[in-house]
């Protein structure tokens, strides 16, 4: 059995609308409007997303207290899935252990999996609230499932997500359908990249 880690935003939702406009509202929130454009929101996860505020001086207790608030207005129906992304996730699900690990905190992801009907493919969930750094919560899943490293996939869509995933010591996938550009996940030379989901069930 292999373990298979999807990044939730921009791997299993289309929900780059939702999000920037919550971190968005977010730094507005606690005076500190840094976003100017949608290129400045996604440079935040050129890294790992709360280390990128970090260095931009913001208190993450504090960013993620106003985050309690403005998360509770999300409206999880603004989202939407990717096509042919679900077949790819039951398939894998019939043969493999799934997880999602993500910078989106844990009950936004919940919901968005009922209404997706994706919820009974995964195992768990390891959102903000339960740590920030992805290397570490990748070592969490490998360490509680007890899978080998070299039997783990991390599955996302910014270079931040194969940074992480690198440091962790899993294979990395890189995918093009998500938020960062097909040149810049090239760029950070993941282990796979992949155009569509289908090319997933290539590692069965």
């Amino acid at each position: 059995m292999k373990l298979f880690l999807f990044d939730f935003d921009g791997v299993l939702a289309d929900s780059l609308d939702v999000y920037e406009k919550t971190v968005r509202d977010c730094l507005k929130d606690i005076k500190q409007p840094l976003i100017h454009s949608r290129e400045e929101f996604l440079e935040l996860f050129d890294d790992n997303f709360y280390e990128s505020l970090e260095k931009k001086g913001v208190n993450l207790e504090v960013f993620m207290k106003a985050a309690e608030d403005i998360l509770a207005q999300v409206r999880i129906k603004d989202m939407k899935t990717f096509p042919d992304v679900e077949p790819v996730i039951k398939k894998l699900h019939d043969e493999h252990l799934l997880i999602v690990i993500s910078s989106n905190d844990y009950q936004s992801i919940k919901e968005a999996l009922d209404y997706f009907n994706y919820n009974d493919y995964f195992r768990d969930i390891l959102g903000s609230d339960f740590m920030f750094s992805k290397k570490e919560k990748i070592l969490h899943a490998a360490k509680k499932y007890n899978i080998a490293l070299k039997d783990i996939y991390y599955v996302g869509d910014t270079t931040g997500d194969i940074k992480e995933g690198k440091q962790a010591g899993v294979k990395t996938v890189g995918i093009t359908w998500g938020w960062h550009s097909k040149e810049k996940m090239a760029a950070a030379k993941p282990d796979y990249l992949f155009d569509n989901p289908q090319e997933l069930l290539l590692l069965r």
